[in-house]
């Protein structure tokens, strides 16, 4: 395959779908797919897709949503396309020029993007050390007359750490003090073992960002959204374009997974982290390779390969383009760190992990350099 070709690797994957075992994005592959289709024949056959949906989203949607979440009804609610436009959405609205935003390095570095179209500062604090996630001490000494915001991705993208209760309640009791807001993330919230939200702990400073790409399986039908206190949802609101409402098709997915989500979850988990035991034990018998965070909250970790004296790049190439596995180098979490690991999600199913026991070594072994 020529270099031109694999430049765009997600191209080469999209054009080889039913080719590539799928670990590069946390993507779900475990959620009950009958329920989806069965869901989106019954709209298809109502020709739901012919008027535009009502806007604020279905009030059943909504309802289940506040209810798994623990907010009251009257708590602020909106509908994106995606937890990513919800991120969009409340960066511009909350943050100006000049602002600062409390963040970590590595991270889901889209997020701070958003803040820098603003003119405002991620502050990234360096995580990739005991214990792979903010702490409240590190947060205090990094708070400025500019900080605004703090960033609170848990389950964190892309270690997998998550954080424990007493540590949410710090951060949060810390915003409280300090007059700050909390962007708190919880995309990943369903595969952790226990889960504690900021706004438990701060709820007039804590913004919630969700999605059902990753606990639902529904990526590509791109649904999420924020709650927060209904004075600044209110203020988002200002800057959503989607006054005509979200996908209908989308919402009728995301609605019948969660009607069962009880029935079903359990399971995704439970594969989960069978998943992730596999792989360690891959990873254990090839020397210079670890796991910086074990058990994974998420869906996710990483594999630091420094050691091994090979490119994350070049073992994200050879693994597609080689065996049809497809991983995700660590540049573009990591502006620090990008270069000594490679990301791997794991809720597939076993012969997804099968392929990638297979292939793993036998990429390491191809490219290891001698000496390492």
């Amino acid at each position: 395959m020529s270099a031109t070709v694999f430049s765009d690797a997600f191209r080469y994957a999209h054009a080889h779908r039913d080719a590539v075992v799928w670990m590069s994005q946390n993507t779900n592959h475990l959620a009950p797919a009958a329920t989806v289709r069965a869901a989106i024949e019954e709209a298809l056959s109502e020709r739901v897709y012919e008027g535009y949906p009502y806007a604020p989203g279905l009030p059943e949607l909504k309802e289940l949503l506040l209810q798994d979440f623990g907010f009251p009804a009257e708590y602020g609610f909106l509908l994106t396309a995606g937890g990513t436009e919800a991120l969009y959405m409340l960066t511009r609205a909350l943050l100006g020029a000049g602002d600062e935003m409390i963040a970590s390095d590595p991270s889901y570095l889209i997020i701070h993007r958003f803040v820098e179209l603003n003119g405002a500062h991620p502050v990234n604090l360096d995580i990739y050390r005991p214990p792979y996630r903010l702490t409240a001490d590190r947060i205090a000494e990094a708070i400025t007359p500019k900080t605004r915001m703090i960033l609170l991705i848990d389950p964190l993208n892309p270690l997998g750490s998550g954080y424990p209760a007493s540590e949410v309640r710090a951060i949060a009791e810390l915003a409280h003090d300090h007059h700050l807001l909390i962007l708190n993330d919880v995309t990943y919230r369903d595969f952790a073992d226990v889960h504690a939200l900021a706004a438990t702990y701060a709820p007039e400073e804590s913004l919630t960002i969700w999605s059902v790409s990753k606990n639902c399986g529904l990526a590509g039908m791109r649904l999420g959204g924020l709650m927060a206190p209904k004075a600044l949802s209110d203020r988002v609101a200002k800057y959503n374009t989607n006054d005509l409402g979200v996908n209908i098709l989308a919402q009728r997915a995301a609605l019948a997974l969660l009607r069962t989500k009880s029935q079903w979850l359990p399971g995704v988990k439970a594969q989960t982290r069978a998943n992730q035991e596999r792989i360690r034990s891959v990873v254990q018998a090839l020397p210079g390779i670890s796991l910086p965070v074990y058990p994974s909250q998420a869906n996710m970790f990483v594999m630091d390969i420094s050691a091994t004296g090979i490119s994350p790049d070049k073992l994200q190439e050879e693994l597609l383009m080689k065996h049809g596995v497809f991983l995700r180098a660590g540049n573009y979490l990591s502006p620090t760190h990008g270069k000594q690991f490679i990301r791997a999600s794991f809720s597939n199913p076993p012969k997804d992990i099968d392929r990638f026991a297979a292939a793993f070594p036998a990429a390491i072994a191809a490219l290891r350099p001698a000496g390492h």
